[in-house]
This record gives C-alpha cells, sequence and structure tokens, in this order.
C-alpha cells in the first residue's frame, strides 16, 4: 500500500534499529507526546527493541487521557436535562468522571449520541430544533479546528440550538511544565506530527533554547518514529538543543494557515486544567466571549474548567508525566483493564494504558 508499506518494510527497520543502537553511548530517556506514537512503537516492538539503548516515555498525548473529570461531570449533567441532547467522540463515552461516564447517563435516561464529527452535531440541531445539542469537544490542536469550523458554520446558519462544551487543549505548554519539573528525567522528545502539520514547529526553537532539550517532529509509522529517534540521539549525542522536522513530508514550520486562522477566529489562548496535571499556564483554548452564544459553559452557566482536578485512585497524572510506566501502577491488569476501566489513559484508544495493555508483556503473560 502506497506511503504505508515503505514505512514498515522489515530490512529498513531492522538496519535503523541496529544504527540508533551504534550511536547511543548510554541510555537516553526521550518522550512522546501524542498517544497514537505511543500505541506505534508498541504495537510495532520498537520500544522493546531498543529498551538496553533507549527509554522510551509516553507523556501527555492523549486527549481524552487529559480531560478533566469535571468537564465530563458537566457534560453528564446536561445529558440528563430533559430536552438537551448530548454528543460527542465515541472514546469519550467510556471515560469515568466523578458521576460515571456517559455511556452510564445514557443507561440512566441520558439522551448521548456518538458523531463522527462536529459537523453531524450542528446536522442533527438543523434536524431537532426542539432540543438543544451540546457537543462536547475536546482534543489538542489537531481537532481544535474542526470544532472551530463547526462553531462557525452554526453562527453563520443561525442555528440557535447548538452549543459546545469545549475542553481543546495545547501540546506545547504541556511540554513546558513536564520539562520544568525539578525531578524529571526527560533529555528530548518527539512532538507529535499531526499537531505540528495545523500549529507548525517554530515555537519549539525557543522551546528548544530555553529548556535545553531537543525536539525532533516525528511521524506515526515505524520508520517515521525509528527516523525521529535516531535524530533525537544524534542531537543527545553531540549535545545540540536544537528542533528537527523528521516529519517533512507533512508538518511545515507555519504550519496550517487556514486552520491557524479558523483557531485564532473562535479561541483565544487560556490556562486551563488537565486531568493528573492540573492547571497549565496557556495549556487550553476558550472560545471567545464574542460567541458566547455558542459556548455551553456560557449559556448553561457551568464553571467545569475552574473546578480542581484530582485523579482519584487512577494514577494517570504520574503515567502522562512518565514518572510512573503503565505496568508498575498497582491497578494495572489488576481491576484496571480496558474491559473495567478505573481511569482515562486505559479507556482511550490512545491512552499509555492501554496500548500497555494490548500490546505488552504483564507478568509475564502477553494481552495478545
Amino acid at each position: 500500500m502506497k506511503y504505508l508499506d515503505e514505512y514498515r518494510a522489515p530490512e529498513a527497520i531492522t538496519a535503523s534499529l541496529d544504527r540508533i543502537r551504534r550511536k547511543c553511548s548510554r541510555r537516553w530517556v526521550v518522550m512522546d507526546v501524542c498517544g497514537g506514537q505511543t500505541h506505534s512503537l508498541l504495537k510495532h516492538g520498537l520500544e522493546p527493541a531498543l529498551e538496553e539503548s533507549l527509554e522510551l516515555l509516553h507523556g501527555p498525548g492523549c486527549p481524552v487521557c487529559v480531560t478533566p473529570a469535571a468537564v465530563l461531570d458537566a457534560a453528564t449533567s446536561l445529558s440528563l436535562e430533559r430536552r438537551v441532547t448530548l454528543s460527542s467522540f465515541g472514546d469519550m463515552l467510556r471515560v469515568p468522571g466523578r458521576s460515571g461516564s456517559l455511556l452510564q447517563a445514557r443507561a440512566r435516561g441520558g439522551d448521548v449520541r456518538t458523531v463522527y464529527s462536529p459537523l453531524d452535531a450542528v446536522d442533527w440541531a438543523v434536524r431537532h430544533p426542539e432540543r438543544e445539542v451540546v457537543f462536547l469537544a475536546v482534543g489538542f490542536e489537531t481537532t481544535a479546528p474542526a470544532t472551530a469550523l463547526a462553531i462557525l458554520q452554526a453562527q453563520r446558519s443561525a442555528v440557535r440550538n447548538f452549543s459546545v462544551l469545549a475542553h481543546h487543549v495545547r501540546v506545547e505548554p504541556a511540554m513546558r511544565q513536564i520539562a520544568a519539573d525539578p525531578a524529571g528525567r526527560v533529555q528530548g522528545f518527539l512532538a507529535a506530527g499531526h499537531v505540528c502539520t495545523v500549529t507548525g514547529y517554530e515555537e519549539y526553537h525557543a522551546f528548544a533554547r530555553e529548556t535545553g532539550l531537543p525536539v525532533v517532529v516525528t511521524g506515526f509509522e515505524p520508520l517515521d518514529l525509528l527516523q525521529g529517534l535516531e535524530t533525537c540521539v544524534e542531537l543527545l549525542e553531540s549535545g545540540r538543543s536544537e528542533v528537527v522536522n523528521a516529519y517533512a513530508r507533512c508538518a511545515r514550520p507555519e504550519g496550517n494557515p487556514h486552520a491557524k486562522r479558523l483557531l485564532d477566529a473562535v479561541f483565544r489562548v487560556a490556562d486551563v486544567p488537565w486531568r493528573g496535571l492540573g492547571v497549565i499556564p496557556s495549556g487550553g483554548l476558550k472560545i471567545h466571549s464574542s460567541l458566547a452564544k455558542l459556548d455551553a459553559c456560557e449559556r448553561f452557566g457551568l464553571t467545569a474548567s475552574d473546578v480542581e482536578e484530582t485523579s482519584g485512585e487512577c494514577r494517570s497524572g504520574e503515567v502522562l508525566t512518565g514518572r510512573l510506566k503503565p505496568p508498575d501502577c498497582p491497578l494495572f491488569g489488576n481491576g484496571c483493564t480496558p474491559d473495567t476501566p478505573r481511569g482515562a489513559p486505559m479507556v482511550s484508544s490512545e491512552g499509555a494504558c492501554a496500548a500497555y495493555f494490548r500490546y505488552a508483556l504483564s507478568g509475564g503473560r502477553a494481552h495478545v
């Protein structure tokens, strides 16, 4: 398959693994900040293949995982209101909040629906004017432009029964928080290629200069990841804290200008809470006050984003910052499984705990 098979060629992968091992003079610690990269590293056996040369940590790159329970509680509460239809992507329905999940709310009579696009929710609102349709929007800069487009379309079409409960977050501020952790061990980052496709990677030059940590923009297929890791090793071995784009077929320094204009038209940068990480300065996007009628927080008087976040028994904060490997969590596979998740990282198809459970070994037993 074009654009797929050539990035999974076994001979090229073996050669790349050998080069990385030869170039490592010590065991470097590198973090990816994308759930897709985490799953690919484990699915294709790259992490265990490099175990003796690199320690790979998996940061807060899963949008479902970093959505605070308070936001889910607000969505659950809304779904149980008599005239409200709550819509979101499938993963969000299973994530537990403090008052249960959206799936559980649906079992209690809530009107909760899965959509494939925010525009589907706008269309549902048009066809059901008797309902208040709320779209629960989460994710990084990759999904935020689609949310912005839905909001603008609803505004232009004068759809008065549609609003968005938004909790979009920004990757770079979270990386800064991890880099500033005095107990942190990260020595280099793989930046999420799809995020950089939207935002560009120019802001990472200041990040690398100020933190002293190299950043490599990296894709998702095995050879993409190995190219990113090899480049990061080269930077670390030569003592250079620079930014390198190893995903040039998609990411450009300036990003996607049209998508960035959509974001600027609808959102402003704001301090927002992340599940398990607390409030991150400039860590998210909030809807402009000029679009307040389309903001579910304003429309329904919600304060979800201002509620202090706690993770309960789930140690997602430690997992998302690389301080705890999922198999080292006492709950991992011991009451916390994809079928019975105790926290978001085990729920999401991009969660680190789900990735280890599905692809890695735990207690000597393979889960697949």
